[in-house]
């Protein structure tokens, strides 16, 4: 391949973000996009739900020998499955969303990136379907959404183009780790799956407490809900005693109940 000195050596990818892919639709999309990754050093492709199933030989055809990305691919059900590790996601997205979420370019979230990276998070990036890209409730998982500047008037890109813009830019930024003193090591960012959980018990009680009415604007108020706390970058403890406050709400008056009939 032109532009490849095997003698020099593979750079260490263990570090990279994850590229998690959502419901890609053909396999020479994924194959490109593995490419793109290990031109960036970029090894973890997770994806979720590959139309045309995985493996796939097409993928290896237009990988042009990007194997070491595509022999680690992992596939997943769902997105919140394949993020249910990270600390931090970022949601690729040209379309403004009824969403109040930090915006980001790709120099500024490669720097950020690469921040939390030095400090022992697990990071990732969203991309979605060739056609329509994400949907929104993909989008409420992350944590903010990455956006490009481009051409207003005709800013669309296909699958590998978003991976090779936004890996380039992560690549070019190792230098532009900050220091690793700047978050608290004792209360490490809350991961996927611990927040999702969070939500799923908040949202059981709210919607036995009668909250979620009227119920054609359930989905609405739950996704808002869920943007109000990702948006919060929340630490381990900080959900601790989110579901501290859960308990006692739904606990107290039955405590408070039990000590009055026992003192009546």
């Amino acid at each position: 391949m032109a532009g490849t000195d095997r003698s020099r050596g593979m750079i260490d990818g263990a570090v990279g973000p994850a590229v998690v892919l959502v419901q890609p639709q053909l396999g020479d999309n994924i194959g490109s996009c593995a490419r793109a990754m290990l031109n960036c050093g970029l090894f973890d492709m997770r994806l979720v739900s590959p139309r045309d199933g995985w493996p796939n030989p097409r993928a290896i055809a237009m990988a042009s020998g990007a194997t070491a990305v595509l022999d680690r691919a992992r596939v997943f059900e769902t997105t919140a499955e394949a993020c249910a590790d990270l600390n931090y996601v970022l949601a690729t997205t040209t379309r403004s969303r009824d969403m109040k979420k930090p915006a980001l370019t790709p120099r500024t979230a490669a720097v950020e990136l690469r921040k939390r990276v030095a400090l022992g998070q697990g990071v990732g990036l969203l991309f979605g379907p060739e056609r329509a890209g994400l949907v929104n409730e993909d989008v409420t998982l992350a944590d903010a959404v990455l956006s490009v500047p481009l051409n207003p008037g005709f800013s669309s890109l296909n699958l590998a183009q978003a991976v090779l813009l936004i890996g380039y830019e992560w690549y070019q930024a190792e230098d532009a780790t900050p220091p690793l003193t700047m978050m608290d090591e004792d209360s490490p960012p809350v991961t996927v799956k611990a927040r999702e959980f969070f939500f799923t018990r908040l949202e059981t009680l709210l919607d036995e407490a009668g909250f979620f009415y009227p119920d054609h604007l359930a989905p609405t108020i739950k996704r808002n809900l869920r943007t109000l706390f990702t948006r919060a970058d929340m630490s381990e403890q900080e959900v601790q005693t989110l579901h501290g406050v859960l308990k006692a709400l739904t606990e107290g008056p039955r405590r408070r109940s039990r000590r009055d009939r026992g003192t009546s």
